[in-house]
């Protein structure tokens, strides 16, 4: 007995540590990773995309605003949980921009459909695995193409927010924006100043200087008490407050409770129009930017957690909408765009798009449709300012390309993409460029087809080897 309990207590020092590491479940999905006030401000990182779509919907496409506020509050809050990270949830944008652009404009059942259509494509794909399949062949290069255009057109739309004034019912900018007013230049630049002089380039809640300078230690404390400031949730409180200063028959436009939902009338003519109009376009840039775009850039921003599962994230897509589209909710997904705006403001769990999704779940419980009275008069500059830093956060991604025929391909996607207004267009002719490029150093014999010649110095001493 006595020989025994050795071995006992090694094998029990052994397995102790390891359980300890073994956190239980509950504790890892409600567990915190930065400040509160950091978590709320990234909340509000993925609005400047969200509010102006929803809002062009509501207005153009008699979107109803309050069953889709209480079904994305419950999406944000499910997939908050389930993905410990900041899961935004997003207008399919495709969809969006036909809905609106059509003559005449797709019908509530339509954009259902169409937002149905693509999420049983998209929950195929995950539930069989294909798109993990896929997921795992892109070349990187043309991943970063996809998302280097995503990122510059938000930041090119952003600049116009800023700039212009916006008709969203036409989708065109108007008149130039006036210098002073409550939705001026004066106070869109303002804002964008606040954000930088608090946020910085966005990583100050990801260091930790050590450094035993004592200027270094001081000044690494002054940014970290300025990072804490929740920045971007005090400028879309800002935005709020003056949306009421703006207009103050709002007050008197507002009622209470939320709009009864119900299941739509859908025919086979909606089925038809929905998916030959609206998904067809959307699913190739879904799939691109709402699971692979997405899924990449988990893994750049949180090195230290497991990459995002492709399969589940398109599962995820697919569920939302095959739920929510029913009852005339928005179709929605998971923009690479809103991840990284969070992410640039804050967010670091899923406890941040939690929060946003109690936030939208009130409003939408407490002011129905009537909020797009408050959305109407919302400052454009600001939405402007917040779609601007998300879009320099999502191009950012692209920088670890690290050699030049990399960057090429990359470029060339990311320049057919946005010229042809299309992710799909860029993302074929950066599949093609990619395999011609590796077509062109293959080792030809006279038996044919030798080997490749790829660009890395491990395969220049595999070569030198063989």
């Amino acid at each position: 007995m006595d020989q025994s309990s050795p071995s006992s207590s090694s094998t029990t020092a052994a397995t102790t540590p390891l359980l300890q590491h073994q956190q239980p479940w509950w504790r890892r999905h409600f567990q915190m990773k930065n400040s509160l006030s950091s978590e709320l401000s990234g909340a509000v990182g993925d609005l400047g995309t969200f509010i102006p779509i929803v809002l062009t919907l509501t207005l153009v496409s008699h979107l109803d605003l309050s069953t889709t506020l209480i079904f994305t509050a419950f999406y944000n809050i499910i997939t908050g949980l389930l993905f410990e990270m900041p899961m935004p949830v997003q207008p399919m944008k495709s969809i969006a921009a036909v809905a609106v652009s059509e003559t005449p404009h797709l019908t509530t059942s339509q954009i259902a459909t169409a937002g149905a259509s693509t999420a049983i494509v998209l929950l195929l794909l995950g539930v069989t695995g294909l798109m993990s399949t896929l997921y795992r062949l892109l070349p990187l290069p043309v991943v970063r193409g996809v998302q280097l255009s995503q990122g510059l057109a938000f930041a090119f739309s952003a600049i116009k927010y800023i700039r212009y004034n916006q008709d969203f019912v036409a989708s065109k900018s108007t008149t130039p924006r006036a210098w002073l007013g409550l939705d001026g230049l004066v106070l869109a630049l303002s804002s964008l100043l606040f954000l930088i002089i608090f946020t910085g380039t966005g990583d100050h809640n990801d260091r930790h200087d050590l450094d035993d300078d004592q200027p270094r230690r001081r000044n690494s404390k002054r940014l970290k008490i300025m990072g804490s400031i929740p920045a971007a949730l005090i400028v879309f409180l800002l935005g709020l407050v003056l949306c009421f200063i703006r207009d103050r028959s709002i007050f008197g436009d507002l009622k209470f409770g939320p709009s009864k939902i119900g299941i739509l009338s859908i025919t086979w003519n909606d089925w038809k129009v929905g998916f030959l109009k609206g998904a067809v376009p959307q699913i190739p840039l879904s799939v691109l930017n709402s699971v692979i775009a997405v899924c990449k850039l988990s893994g750049d921003l949180f090195p230290d957690r497991t990459e995002l599962s492709a399969a589940k994230v398109s599962a995820s897509v697919g569920a939302m909408n095959l739920v929510g589209c029913w009852f005339g909710a928005m179709p929605v997904c998971h923009g690479a765009g809103g991840l990284a705006g969070q992410y640039r403001f804050g967010a670091r769990s899923g406890w941040s798009v939690v929060f946003l999704g109690i936030g939208k779940l009130v409003i939408g419980l407490v002011f129905g449709n009537s909020f797009v009275r408050i959305l109407n008069e919302f400052p454009i500059g600001i939405l402007g300012v917040l779609l601007l830093f998300a879009g320099i956060e999502l191009a950012m991604a692209s920088r670890d390309m690290n050699s030049k025929e990399e960057s090429f391909v990359m470029l060339v996607c990311a320049a057919v993409s946005m010229t042809g207004s299309s992710a799909a267009l860029g993302f074929v002719c950066g599949i093609l460029l990619f395999l011609l490029l590796k077509l062109r150093k293959m080792e030809f014999s006279g038996s044919g087809l030798s080997k490749f010649k790829f660009g890395s110095a491990v395969d220049a001493e595999t070569s030198s080897i063989l």
